[in-house]
């Protein structure tokens, strides 16, 4: 038996599928805004066994069961926009053996994205060979790839597989970058990613989550609006912080957002609920759990808690540990109760988008 097969066969039994295992339980069902499971949510693909940011560690992600793939995006000296995390080309790239340094570095605002195009991957993830069987559907998966082509990707991996895989764009710029924002918007619009379904955009620059969603009630069209941070409770009310001042009230966010991405390490129960009673939902990063019972130690008290998504580096050991999860039933008045939160989440996403167009 491989290490794919391995490591496999090891999440299959966290879902009680061959033989026996551990599962959550739940009393009453999923707390989460809607009521249904949280989402899975690739941080950059599946970067506990492929390289982050490429088109192949995306199929993984997806295959491993992610219902968004995480990207992060940034533009090149020339304005095309691709998808890279690190301001710096060293840390995932081979840059060092082509080019000599510029500016003192090697920023990728320093580079055309011809010369980027010439690059190739370096970068060794945690868990290499863990997924040694698996091949991407796409051609030269492991590059430095265009937005554009990264969601051109998605797409025809989604047809390919009868998927519908959406895509959480991060933009990875400075703030208040409003062209930059415009363009990763119509980059989403232009490859069909332009329903909340679908899409959702993300950043913890307050301005440019502002200017997405100043500019998604230009264009006419709704898709996730996401504010990243930390939290701060300040005179009994919570914020969403930058990690350096307070930031904006969780009241303030849900006139125009619809989520707030917080670092996991501070959400708490009260954190939930007071995002929740506010019509937002709450994602939580990122989880990297090595093993199956890592996973369910990380993951178990957000899933009581009612957390809406979880961004991970292994979506096959969270996604697992969610799927595991028994739902006990409550008494119909609850359960009633839970139908209307749902439907109120759901109705909430417009109104804010009325609001603020």
């Amino acid at each position: 038996m491989n290490e794919f097969s391995t490591r496999l066969g090891v999440a299959l039994l966290v879902a009680g599928i061959g033989g026996p295992a551990f599962a959550v339980t739940l009393d009453g069902g999923f707390k989460t805004l809607d009521g249904n499971a949280p989402l899975v949510i690739g941080h950059r693909g599946a970067p506990a066994y492929l390289p982050e940011n490429t088109i192949g560690g995306n199929e993984l992600a997806a295959d491993l069961g992610s219902d968004f793939i995480e990207t992060d995006v940034m533009p090149t000296s020339d304005n095309v926009l691709i998808a890279m995390h690190d301001a710096s080309l060293e840390r995932t790239t081979n840059v060092e053996e082509i080019f000599e340094p510029r500016n003192g570095g090697y920023a990728v605002a320093d580079f055309t994205y011809d010369e980027i195009s010439t690059l190739t991957i370096d970068q060794q993830p945690p868990f290499p060979g863990a997924y040694g069987d698996f091949t991407p559907m796409a051609d030269n998966a492991f590059r430095v790839p265009t937005f554009s082509d990264m969601l051109q990707a998605l797409n025809d991996y989604n047809t390919a597989n009868g998927k519908s895989v959406g895509m959480l764009t991060e933009g990875k710029y400075a703030d208040n970058s409003t062209e930059v924002s415009r363009a990763v918007i119509r980059t989403l619009i232009d490859n069909g990613f332009d329903t909340p379904e679908e899409s959702a955009v993300q950043s913890f620059g307050f301005g440019n989550v502002s200017d997405y969603a100043d500019i998604l009630a230009e264009e006419g069209v709704d898709m996730g609006v996401a504010q990243l941070g930390g939290s701060a409770l300040v005179d009994d009310e919570w914020f969403v912080t930058d990690f350096r001042d307070f930031g904006l009230s969780l009241s303030d966010l849900a006139g125009y957002t619809d989520t707030v991405a917080i670092f996991q390490g501070q959400i708490s129960d009260a954190f939930i609920g007071s995002a929740h009673e506010e019509m937002l939902s709450v994602f939580g990063w990122t989880f990297r759990p090595e093993t199956p019972e890592d996973a369910l130690a990380q993951t178990e008290a957000f899933l009581q808690s009612g957390l809406d998504g979880f961004i991970t580096d292994n979506p096959d050991l969270v996604g697992q540990v969610i799927a595991s999860a028994q739902v006990q039933p409550v008494p119909l008045p609850a359960s009633f109760a839970a139908l209307l939160l749902g439907l109120g989440g759901l109705a909430g996403f417009a109104r804010r988008r009325g609001a603020r167009g």
